[in-house]
C-alpha cells in the first residue's frame, strides 16, 4: 500500500496535510528526520502512518502521559494494537507491558524518558523488532529549549542500542534549538522538515486593559462559537467561570488537581459542545483536536513564546475565523517578573529542599534508587514549613539535573489483589450477589490477581455486573472489609521517580554552569513575551514567526496593529477598542441571530460611535468568505 492508501485505510483522510507526506517518505527512506510542524498540524501522524508501513513496534517518547493515553486508545480504537508505560505504574504493570511489546504483535509503544534507563526497559529492548524511535516534544533535549528534560538525553544512548531511524517532532523549535536536537539525537545527515508557522485565519490581539473582566465577558458574549480561556493558577479558573456563568455565558473549570472523572467529564461536555467556554490552566488542551474553537484568551500573559504560541494556535483549526486575544496591563509584566525571580531560588536551597525530600519519605543515604514516590507538594511544604512556589522550582530543577523524574498529575489505576485462596473463597457468605459476579470477572480477567495488586479497569467491570462505576467502588470496599480483596483505590498524584540513591552533603551536583544557562534562557524567553504584549508597531503574526526563525513574513492585516496602522496619529487609550472583526460577529451572530441585511450593518457600523466606520464593508467580507458569519438576507 501507498501512504495515502494507508491514510486513508487507517484514518480516513484523502489526502495528507502540508509537509506530513514529505515527512512520511523520508522516514520510509530511512533517513532521521525532524518534523517542525505547528500545533494542530497533524504530527501524529507523520510517524504513524511509516510505523503502519514497515514491520515491527515503533517506540514513541513522550512526556505528556495524557496524550500518551489518548493516543493509545484512538489506535486501540481503530484496530491498531498499541500500548503505553509511563510514571504511576507498578514494576509488575511495566513488566506485562513490555512482555506484550516484545512478545506480541503491537504496533506502537509509548513510554516517558525515564522508562529509557531502567534495566527492566532494556532486559526486553533486545527482544523487540524496533521500527522507528519516535521523540515527540522533541524540544524537551535541547538545554535551550523552553522545557528541557534531562531524562531525554538518554535517547542519544538509546540510539547505540536500536538500530532503526529517528522520527523527532514538535511544534516549538527555534533555529538553535532544531539544530540542537539534531545533534543530540545522533543524526547520520541533518534532515530538517517544516512548515510555515502562518495561521492566516487566526487574528492576533492585544487589548491592554484594567477591567480584563468586562473585556473578558464583552469576548464571549461578542464573538460566538467555542472558547478557551488560559489562567495561571487553578483557584481562578473556578473564580472566572463562576463569573462567566453568572453572566449568562455557559462556562466550566479545568485544571490538573480535579479527579480524573472530572476531567473526562468536563473534556467531553466541553468537545460536544455542551460546554461553550472551558477556563482553564495549562493543563487543558494537550492532545485536544477540537477544530471549531473560535477565540482563546490568554487571561494572564505566558512566560515564553512557545507557550504562548501552543495554546494560541488549539483555535481555528478548521481554517475558519478565529481570534487569540491576550489581555496584560502593568501588574502582569511585574508579576512575569517576579515569576521568574522565584523559577530559580538558590542553589543552597535547592541542595536543602533535595535532602528534605529524602528524609520527607524517610529514605537514608545511600539509599532509594529507582524508587517512585506519590509526592504531596502541599504536605511536604507544610511539614518544613516552606513556601510553595520557591520548593516547587527547586523540584524542578532537581530534574533537570538528573536527579529524579518529576510526572506531575498521573492518573494512578486502581488495583486490587484476592486476599484469600481460591478453596477459601467458596467458604465465605456474601452480602451481595453482585460481589460474587465481580470476583468472578476478576479471576477470569486479571491473572495474578492472587499473587499481587493489578490495576483493574473500573469502567469495564462496571459495565459488566450493570452497576454504575461508583457502586462498584462501594462493592470494592465492602470486599475489603470482608478481608476477601486487598483494594488500592485510584488516585491522580504527582510522583516523583528517583534516578539514584540519596547523596550526602556536599555531593550533590547542582551544575552551576546549568543554572547559570537555564536562568538566562529563561529570561529572555520572558523579556520576549514581554516585547510581544507591549509593542505596538510589528505585526503579531510576524514578530511571533521571526521569533522560530521565518524571517521577514508579510504582516497578517488582521492583528490589532495591522489594523490600527492607518491610525497611529491618534492617541491610543488605555483600554483597546472593542476588535472590529470581534464586534462584527457578535452583533451580526448573537444580536441579529444571523439574520441581517446590509442596510442594518450599513446605520450600525456608520455612527459616530464606530471606529472603523470606512472599513466595515471589507471586513464583513472577509468574515463571510471564512465562514464566521452566515450571508446577508436579499
Amino acid at each position: 500500500m501507498t501512504p495515502s492508501e494507508v491514510l486513508k485505510a487507517n484514518w480516513g483522510y484523502d489526502s495528507f496535510r502540508p509537509k506530513q507526506e514529505e515527512i512520511v517518505r523520508a522516514a520510509l527512506d530511512g533517513k532521521d528526520v525532524l518534523a517542525i510542524l505547528p500545533t494542530g498540524g497533524g504530527k501524529s501522524v507523520c510517524f504513524q502512518v511509516p510505523a503502519m508501513m514497515k514491520e515491527g513496534i515503533a517506540i514513541v517518547v513522550t512526556p505528556l502521559i495524557a496524550l500518551m493515553k489518548d493516543q493509545v486508545q484512538n489506535l486501540n480504537d481503530r484496530g491498531i494494537k498499541a500500548l503505553c508505560v509511563n510514571a504511576g505504574m507498578g514494576r509488575r504493570e511495566v513488566d506485562l507491558a513490555l512482555n506484550n511489546a516484545a512478545y506480541g504483535d503491537f504496533k506502537f509503544l509509548y513510554v516517558s524518558p525515564e522508562r529509557l534507563g531502567t534495566s527492566l526497559f532494556r532486559s526486553y529492548l533486545q527482544e523487540m523488532n524496533v521500527s522507528y524511535i519516535v521523540v515527540d516534544e522533541a524540544h524537551c533535549i535541547s538545554q535551550w529549549g523552553y522545557d528541557f528534560r534531562p531524562d531525554y538525553l538518554q535517547i542519544g544512548q538509546f540510539r547505540e542500542l536500536v538500530d532503526a531511524p529517528v522520527i523527532a517532532l514538535t511544534a516549538t523549535a527555534t533555529p538553535d534549538v532544531a539544530e540542537d536536537i539534531m545533534l543530540r539525537l545522533g543524526f547520520e545527515e541533518k534532515c530538517l522538515i517544516k512548515s510555515g508557522f502562518e495561521r492566516p485565519n487566526l487574528s492576533y490581539i492585544v487589548r491592554r486593559c484594567e477591567d480584563k473582566l468586562g473585556q473578558l465577558l464583552n469576548i464571549c458574549t461578542g464573538v460566538s462559537g467555542t472558547g478557551i480561556v488560559y489562567v495561571r493558577s487553578r483557584k481562578k479558573t473556578e473564580e472566572l467561570a463562576s463569573f462567566l456563568a453568572a453572566n449568562g455565558v455557559s462556562s466550566s473549570f479545568y485544571h490538573a488537581g480535579l479527579g480524573p472523572d472530572s476531567r473526562s467529564d468536563r473534556q467531553a461536555r466541553w468537545k460536544s459542545g455542551n460546554i461553550r467556554v472551558m477556563v482553564c490552566t495549562n493543563a487543558f488542551g494537550m492532545g485536544i483536536d477540537k477544530p471549531d474553537v473560535r477565540f482563546v484568551v490568554h487571561f494572564d500573559v505566558p512566560d515564553s513564546p512557545e507557550a504562548y504560541f501552543q495554546e494560541a494556535g488549539r483555535g481555528g483549526r478548521d481554517g475558519k475565523r478565529s481570534f487569540a486575544v491576550t489581555l496584560w496591563n502593568s501588574s502582569d509584566t511585574k508579576r512575569l517578573r517576579q515569576i521568574a525571580s522565584l523559577s530559580f531560588p538558590s542553589l543552597e536551597y535547592i541542595e536543602d529542599i533535595y535532602h528534605k525530600v529524602h528524609v520527607f519519605f524517610d529514605i537514608p543515604y545511600d539509599a532509594g534508587a529507582g524508587r517512585q514516590l506519590k509526592f504531596d507538594l502541599d504536605g511536604f511544604c507544610r511539614r518544613f514549613r516552606l513556601q510553595r512556589q520557591a520548593a516547587y522550582y527547586a523540584v524542578v530543577y532537581l530534574e533537570r539535573t538528573g536527579h529524579w523524574t518529576m510526572s506531575e498529575d498521573v492518573d494512578i489505576s486502581t488495583k486490587v489483589q484476592i486476599s484469600v485462596s481460591r478453596n477459601e473463597l467458596y467458604d465465605v457468605e456474601f452480602p451481595d450477589p453482585k460481589m460474587v459476579r465481580l470476583l468472578e470477572i476478576i479471576m477470569r480477567r486479571y491473572t495474578g490477581v492472587f499473587s499481587f495488586p493489578v490495576p483493574v479497569d473500573e469502567e469495564y467491570l462496571a459495565g459488566l455486573i450493570d452497576v454504575q462505576v461508583p457502586m462498584l467502588r462501594q462493592l470494592l470496599y465492602k470486599l475489603s472489609l470482608e478481608h476477601v480483596i486487598k483494594y488500592i483505590p485510584c488516585d491522580h498524584a504527582t510522583v516523583l521517580y528517583l534516578h539514584h540513591e540519596r547523596l550526602r552533603p556536599k555531593n550533590v551536583n547542582l551544575d552551576p554552569s546549568r543554572y547559570n544557562l537555564l536562568k538566562n534562557s529563561a529570561m529572555e524567553r520572558l523579556q520576549k513575551m514581554i516585547d510581544y504584549i507591549s509593542q505596538e508597531d510589528t505585526c503579531r503574526s510576524s514578530y511571533l514567526l521571526d521569533y522560530f526563525g521565518q524571517k521577514e513574513s508579510p504582516a497578517c492585516g488582521t492583528c490589532d496593529v495591522c489594523r490600527d496602522s492607518g491610525n497611529k496619529s491618534s492617541q491610543r487609550k488605555a483600554a483597546e477598542p472593542e476588535d472590529p472583526a470581534v464586534e462584527i460577529s457578535g452583533f451580526i451572530n448573537d444580536r441579529m441571530k444571523g439574520r441581517y441585511t446590509l442596510d442594518d450593518v450599513a446605520r450600525h457600523f456608520s455612527s459616530p460611535a464606530s471606529s472603523f466606520s470606512q472599513s466595515w464593508a471589507e471586513l464583513l467580507r472577509l468574515l463571510i468568505d471564512e465562514g464566521a458569519v452566515p450571508p446577508p438576507l436579499q
